[in-house]
């Protein structure tokens, strides 16, 4: 996993000011940080950050430990979150990239085998 040694988009992230116990919050006081992400204009550089560190805790790019967890399980070949997040074809990744709240649970409930696994054994 390469982690992306450029974290000058932290000091961009809407966060950036705030408290950081704030992003570490549980149940539905999720939601609320989750909506603050969704307006900010670094919230990929963060998941990807996130998901390339494999961070246990806290809200990271709208997402939460669990979805993380979840988006890391389905998708254990991705290298480079970063990229995956802004060039993927998967569905999933389209629906990350929007600006709204994405059902990573939903999803990866209803597709137990992702995109890229399905195209692999097709070749």
């Amino acid at each position: 996993m390469s982690i992306d040694g450029d974290q000058s988009w932290v000091a961009r992230a809407l966060c950036a000011q705030d408290e950081p116990d704030a992003l570490f919050v549980q149940g539905a006081a999720q939601r609320q940080v989750r909506q603050r992400c969704y307006a900010c204009e670094v919230r990929l550089e963060c998941l990807a950050d996130a998901l390339n560190s494999q961070a246990n805790f806290g809200v990271w790019g709208g997402l939460t430990e669990r979805e993380r967890r979840a988006l890391l399980k389905y998708l254990p070949d991705v290298e480079d979150w970063k990229e995956w997040l802004e060039e993927s074809p998967n569905e999933l990744a389209e629906e990350l990239r929007s600006p709204r709240t994405p059902r990573v649970l939903a999803h990866v409930r209803a597709n137990p085998q992702p995109y890229e696994t399905v195209s692999r054994q097709a070749s």
